[in-house]
């Protein structure tokens, strides 16, 4: 297994957070921290910055512990889903950070291996959590959910257009015998859809496989209370940098940030009241895709949109002070 995958974006999220973390003290929260690639990044380039890794993967844990030995004074790494943000810095006394980062989406390490069932690409069994502790598998969603159930599921997270027929065909089949491998879901969806939607945009089972995997780990639910935590984190002129790889994602991210973004007045008010202003500056236009030739390089960039943020003010009756603390 490649345990030292090149990040995506990495330089552009280096200069992104770059004037938050050269603060004295700064503390930088990787909250999906893989296998470590920008985690270790980070701590490269800011030798003085305090890091904490989260992650849910607990084998993606082991990986990122050892990719940065020798970094240890400097690292806290905790088994924890995003959304679980704050509760991890009261636990570590940390009452504000200078900068968060978020590369969403499946890891390479859950792709390559063939018993997670991330890769439609291969017969594998069904599994799909990134906690392999906890929580039902996309088998188990398969051979549970109902027609309507699956519908939803397909066509929110999948937004497969032949959701209803894909799912009244995984109804259907189960009955016979309950789905257990990812090579019958991929034949299955291949037949469900008409011959000619699968000559276009890949592999058909593609949206069906993103589906299952944002059901199977709530993925969408978890990200709408991370992003807003993890800005409640930061101190003023803290920095929050979110890499995302589907619309769903990105339009989550967006809609979550944008009020922040705008005074809390009507638009015709002539002054601005100092608790009505802004607390949020974007720092990108939109959203950012990665180069061609970045791209070139590192095929997973191929569909990442970067979003990143500054933190302008405290929220009314909560004063953060500039160096990563509240009083």
């Amino acid at each position: 297994m490649d345990v030292t995958h090149t990040p995506v974006l990495t330089e552009r999220v280096i200069q992104l957070l770059d004037p938050a973390l050269r603060r004295p003290g700064a503390v930088v929260v990787d909250a999906t921290v893989g296998l470590g690639g920008h985690s270790h990044a980070l701590l490269e380039a800011f030798p003085q910055v305090r890091l904490i890794g989260l992650d849910r993967d607990t084998t993606a844990l082991e990986h990122s512990r050892r990719r940065l030995t020798g970094l240890g004074d400097r690292v806290d790494l905790e088994h924890a889903v995003y959304d679980q943000l704050p509760d991890v810095l009261e636990r570590l006394g940390v009452p504000a950070v200078d900068g968060v980062l978020f590369d969403l989406g499946v890891s390479s390490m859950q792709l390559d291996l063939d018993e997670r069932g991330f890769a439609y690409s291969r017969d594998a069994p069904l599994d799909m959590r990134m906690d392999q502790e906890r929580g039902p598998t996309a088998a188990d969603v398969l051979n549970n959910y109902d027609v309507d159930a699956l519908t939803r599921v397909l066509r929110e997270y999948g937004e497969e257009r032949f959701a209803r027929r894909i799912a009244r065909a995984v109804v259907t089949q189960r009955q016979a015998a309950p789905f257990t491998t990812s090579a019958r879901l991929v034949d299955l969806v291949r037949d469900s859809i008409p011959a000619a939607a699968r000559r276009t945009g890949g592999n058909p089972a593609k949206r069906t496989f993103q589906a299952l995997r944002i059901e199977v780990n709530s993925e969408l639910e978890v990200l709408e209370r991370a992003v807003p935590a993890a800005f409640d984190a930061l101190a003023v002129a803290g920095r929050l940098v979110v890499l995302s790889y589907h619309s769903l994602e990105d339009r989550l991210v967006k809609r979550a940030l944008t009020p922040r973004s705008v005074p809390s007045v009507p638009p015709d008010m002539p002054v601005i009241p100092p608790d009505a202003r802004p607390t949020l500056r974007w720092l990108t236009r939109g959203a950012e895709p990665a180069s061609d030739t970045e791209i070139e390089q590192n095929a997973r960039a191929g569909s990442v949109r970067l979003r990143a943020a500054e933190r302008t003010a405290a929220e009314p009756g909560r004063a953060h002070n500039q160096t990563g603390g509240v009083r």
